[in-house]
């Protein structure tokens, strides 16, 4: 009896070691290329319908905006699209694909209530739309420089808008 509870214990603790190593290579997998950055997203971010500019993007209905819908992961640039991979996932895809040509910058924000706490630090929220789907991309000050840089960098006769 004891000689199965040690095996099992065994057995799960290897499962463990197992798993976070797979977690660790995807990542250095991911990264391989280059040309990636911590981001967080909300896809289908609330809009209240007040006016968003560049310095201010307004949240939920209370006016400080709500720290659900905010996933964690890895973002890569290739060639003119923006794959972003969830952190915490062992599928090899990314689960979203922002193109270029179709990402439009809204507005830019600090992160405020309960955005604080689901968010890195030294996070910048920026508010987009892609293909129609308001989205929220939140990452540090240095990407944010890069991506907004990558987007003005379209090639001639592309629309780029950025804030």
């Amino acid at each position: 009896m004891i000689l199965a509870l040690v095996v099992c214990g065994l057995v799960i603790i290897a499962l463990v070691l197992v798993g976070l190593f797979a977690f660790g290579l995807r990542r250095r997998l991911i990264q391989r290329s280059g040309g990636t950055f911590d981001c967080s997203l909300r896809w289908s971010a609330p809009d209240t319908g007040a006016p968003v500019g560049p310095g201010t993007v307004s949240g939920d209905a209370g006016g400080t905006p709500s720290g659900k819908g905010w996933g964690y992961g890895i973002a890569r640039y290739s060639g003119d699209r923006v794959e972003w991979f969830r952190i915490f996932s062992y599928a090899p895809r990314p689960r979203r694909v922002l193109e270029r040509s179709a990402i439009e910058v809204v507005g830019r924000r600090a992160p405020e209530g309960e955005e604080e706490l689901a968010l890195l630090s030294d996070a910048i929220v920026l508010a987009c739309t892609h293909r129609g789907t308001r989205l929220e991309l939140a990452m540090s000050e240095d990407a944010l420089t890069g991506f907004l840089a990558w987007l003005e960098a379209a090639p001639p006769g592309q629309r780029v808008n950025v804030a």
